[in-house]
This record gives C-alpha cells, structure tokens and sequence, in this order.
C-alpha cells in the first residue's frame, strides 16, 4: 500500500481504543495497538523505519478492532501476535496468550474459557488473571447454568449428565429447559461480560446471605470468596495495592545482536534469587531497541504467568499503555540506579549477553542457511517394511527442546519408494498449513531426514503446493547437511549440527515408535499359528523384521524369541 491508499484507509477507522492489522493475502505482517486507531493507522503515511516502510508496501489491506479500554488493546495485541506470529512485530518466541472467555454460536450456546475461539463465537477479554476468569466462569455456571461441555459430549444424550446433579448446567441437551429459558440466561450472562456486575453480583450475594442464615459458613465464605472476585473482575485487571511488601520480584536484562534479541530473566522471592531464563526475542530496528525489546517482551512474556511485585529493567520503554496496565496491577517498575538492585541488574545483562546454548546454536544455524535463527524447527522421517505400514513422522522442537504436543504422524500410501513417501508425507503437511487446517504456526525450518533424494522430494511438495519454508536434509552416514545450493561437512562439535542431529533423531525415533504400531496391527500368516498371539507376533516381528525375515530364521533363532519353545518354532515353520 501506498501513502495515498493507507491515509484513505485510515480515514474510514474508529478514533477509539483498539488494534490494526495490515495483512497481505491471509498473513498478518504487523499488528499495533492504540489510544485513537485512526490517528495510528495515518502515521504510517510516513514509516518511522525501514523494516515498517517494507511491511506497508507488501500489505494490501489493513483491518481493526475495536477494544473498550486501552489495557483491553494491549493485551488483545499481545494475544494477536502470539496467535499470527507476525513478520514485522517484535516477537516473544512462545506460544502462550492470554484467555479470552467466549460464548458459542449454537442454538445453546457452551461458555468457555479459550486461547483460540471458534469461528462465530462471541469473545470478550482478553483478561491477565486466568484464576479469576475461572471462578467467574464456574460462577456464571452455577447461577444461570451455561453448559460446558464439548459437542461430541452435548449430542445424542438421553439424560445429563454429572454437571446438571452438580447446579453447573441446566441440561438444554435433554429438555430439562427449553432453548428459550436457556437464550434469557445466556442473555444475562452476556451482561455481565459487558460489564453490568450486578447481573452475576446480586445472584450470588442473595445465595450467600441464604447459606450464612442456614448458618453453612464454608459454604457461605466461598461464595463471599467467588463474589469478591466477580465484583473486581471488571477493574482492568485488579486494583493497585498502595505499600504492599515487594515479595516477589523480576529482573530483566536486554541483548541485541543483529535482528536477534535476548533478554534475561531474573527471579527473586523473598529477597532470594530463584530462578533465572533467557528468552529469544526478534529485535526491531532503530535507535531505541532495547526499550523496544522491553515494551514487547512484557505483555507478551507475562501472558500466562503472574505478575510481580516490582519489575527492575535496564531502561525505560516508552509505552504509556503498558504503564498503565502494570500501575492497575499494583506492579512497580524501576531503573535502579545504584545499590543491591542495580547488581541485580547488571547480572541480568551479563546472563543475556552470555553465549553457548541452544539460542546460540539456532543463530548459528541461521548464519550457516542464510535464514533467520531458526526458533522453530519441524523435523521429518518416513518409516515402513519394503512398502508396507508406511508412516511418517512430523516433530517439533522450540528453542532447542522437543515440544511434543506438536509432534504429528501420518500413515503414508503403501510403496516401496522413499522419494515419493517423504514427498507426500511434506505435501500433507503443507497443505494443511496452507489451508488454515493445522493449529501449530509455520516453522521456521523443515528438516528431512535423509540425503539428495528425500530432499529433493520435499521441495517438490513445497513447491506444488507454495508453501514457503526453508527445507533443509541430514543425511545419517556421514552426517552432511545437505541443502538446495549442495552438500555441507561440519565439525563433529559443531553446535548448530548437534541442534540438527536432536531433530533428526527424533523424528527417527518417533516415525520408527509409530511403524511398529502400525505393523504389528496388520494381519499376517502368523495370526492362524496356533500359539502365537498379538504380543508373541509382535516379539517376532520387531526381532526379524517382517514375515520374509521370520520365514528365512532357522528354528533356533525362532527359539531365541521370549515365549517361543519348540513346538511353537516348528508350527511358525511349517505355517511359513
């Protein structure tokens, strides 16, 4: 977009509170946040950087949202970058975000707390203090009785279920109450998710005065518990506490190095220091990139996490929405400028200035491949029996360490061909990406397992496809990096191929983990031997192979298998 295109865009936004995105085909590159919108999105007319002037003459279109306050703004920002990973924003390599509390859109709508709402939903938050969502999630519950429980669970009930016995459901699934009643208590929570706190407030005190007078005092004091967090669930996050003890405090130290940043975090309790981090994050240009740095890294760091008492930094950041946001929290913030605390700091940037560990190693890698430090690798291995129980494997690794809740498996065509498994294996991965159907973000870097050939074969896959991530292969013999400009040897202590190394072993590993299973379950001459059941065929099997290995082994080596005697070798031979 040119200057003339974004300041006509600007002209049709609102002058509240809220953030903007500018977005070219289905990529968010940039999402900010702002006081007035409007006045934000017009400055970009003149882009106060190089890499911001890069980002507004690729964007096509800039989109935004509205936010009640300006707290609200800052933290649907942070949840929006974590969410899209944009290429220009300053981003915390982690995937957490803050909770949202959302209602579905079906005919009896499920309240939930989530990171990532359903299409049609309607979402409000984002909140700090996901132990105070909770209880008001539990409260809404057990005073208009929303359900919670998930579609496939909702469905086809002839009864309800344990939630309805407890008070936290009215069983709109059974007819227990009509879609209609059920609609004016959805009604009456959604007000006060818009604020209006007596719609949730009254109900419980009512409930907790009954328990008092029937003199059930627990129960009456976890309702005056669960009420006092719904009246203050409305207060941008908590009210400032004047004069409380700084019990809990964190130390941040700030490093930039080219388009790499690091900050180091310091964790004190009780004046003792008990934990310590690095974190990666990208380094934005200009003058001011540690203040930068540090603007970013906070909302987004402190997503799931409490916040402390008082937060000691290098410098100030220039930011007055998160000011504000850590004012209404109660938190101190502070550049110390001698004594015990200035230490504190000092050795928060002697530990972000450090080197060695697995940032450094993905730095490494980066220069190597001539790509940004790669945060994110997804590593890749095929796995089957001359052609049969095909299966391939997709791993993950963050910073260095295997996050296995993004490991995937595929089970793959069966053929006797490498090339053309690995190509199908990255071809289901990339158009599952393309297509918005898989709920991890893009790599950073693919690793194949393998030489030429299976490298070749995946860049095929990328290529038909168009998705565009780096690929590069390790090759097990020799261990040589092979990538689209030719084949590279490293030193055996080099950092950046032990980073790859881990990801190509367990993709090995887990490919191999999944072939077993998969093989063991196929039906084989072995399941009509009298003797040999589904853990000895699967003993025989992993031993030698395949049923061609099983029928070239003499009987002694038949023998050599736990729970297979004599008999049982000769009616395995005499069936193969």
């Amino acid at each position: 977009m040119d200057a003339a295109a974004i300041a006509e865009r600007a002209t049709e936004l609102p002058t509240e509170p809220g953030v903007y995105q500018f977005e070219a085909g289905d990529r968010v590159l940039y999402v900010g946040k702002a006081v007035d919108v409007r006045d934000r999105v017009r400055s970009y007319t003149e882009p106060r950087s190089e890499r911001i002037r890069r980002m507004t003459e690729r964007a096509e279109r800039i989109d935004a949202a509205v936010t009640e306050t300006e707290t609200q703004a800052l933290l649907l920002e942070a949840n929006l970058i974590k969410r899209h990973q944009p290429r220009y924003n300053v981003r915390l390599k982690d995937d957490k975000s803050y909770p949202l509390v959302a209602i579905t859109d079906h005919d009896a709508p499920r309240l939930e707390v989530t990171r990532d709402p359903d299409d049609g939903a309607v979402v409000f938050g984002p909140f700090t203090d996901k132990g105070r969502v909770e209880t008001v999630r539990k409260a809404l519950r057990s005073v208009y009785g929303l359900r919670g429980c998930s579609d496939h669970k909702y469905e086809g009930r002839d009864r309800p279920c344990l939630d309805h016995e407890m008070g936290l459901c009215s069983a709109p699934c059974t007819g227990e109450v009509s879609l209609e009643e059920y609609a004016e208590d959805v009604e009456s929570a959604v007000r006060f998710l818009e604020g209006e706190t007596g719609a949730l407030a009254e109900p419980l005190r009512r409930e907790m005065e009954a328990a008092a007078e029937a003199q059930s005092f627990e129960r009456a004091a976890a309702l005056r518990d669960r009420l006092e967090a719904v009246e203050s669930f409305h207060g941008g996050g908590g009210e400032a506490v004047s004069g409380r003890r700084e019990d809990v405090v964190d130390v941040l130290g700030v490093s930039v190095e080219g388009g790499d940043a690091t900050v180091a975090r310091l964790h004190s309790e009780g004046g003792k220091l008990v934990d310590r981090e690095r974190h990666r994050v990208d380094a934005p240009e200009g003058e001011d990139r540690i203040a930068a740095v540090l603007a970013a890294f906070v909302p987004q760091f402190y997503a799931d996490r409490s916040l402390p008492d008082a937060l000691l930094v290098p410098e100030r950041y220039d930011d007055p929405e998160l000011d504000r946001w850590l004012e209404s929290e109660g938190v101190s913030v502070r550049v110390p400028g001698a004594g015990r605390e200035a230490t504190l700091v000092d050795l928060a940037l002697k530990n972000a200035r450090r080197t060695g560990g697995e940032g450094d190693a993905a730095r490494v890698l980066g220069r190597r491949l001539g790509i940004d430090a790669p945060e994110r690798i997804e590593g890749f291995d095929v796995s089957h029996t001359g052609g049969t129980a095909v299966v391939g494997s997709d791993v993950v690794f963050v910073g260095g360490s295997p996050e296995k809740s993004g490991y995937r498996r595929k089970k793959l065509a069966e053929t006797n061909d490498d090339y053309a498994n690995m190509r199908a294996l990255l071809r289901w991965r990339a158009e599952r990406a393309i297509e918005d159907r898989d709920d991890r973000p893009d790599p950073d870097l693919l690793l194949i397992d393998g030489g030429e050939g299976q490298l070749g074969a995946a860049r095929d896959a990328l290529a038909e496809t168009g998705w565009s991530v780096p690929a590069v292969a390790l090759a097990k013999a020799e261990e040589l990096v092979v990538t689209a400009e030719g084949v590279r040897e490293w030193d055996d202590d080099d950092p950046a191929l032990h980073l790859l190394q881990r990801v190509r072993d367990e993709a090995h590993r887990f490919a191999v983990q999944y072939h077993q299973t998969v093989r063991d379950a196929v039906s084989t001459p072995l399941d009509s031997v009298d003797g040999v059941g589904p853990e000895l065929r699967g003993r025989l099997l992993r031993r030698f192979g395949s049923v061609e290995g099983i029928r070239a082994a003499s009987r002694a080596e038949l023998r050599s298998v736990d729970g297979v005697g004599s008999e049982t070798a000769s009616a395995i031979d005499g069936a193969l």
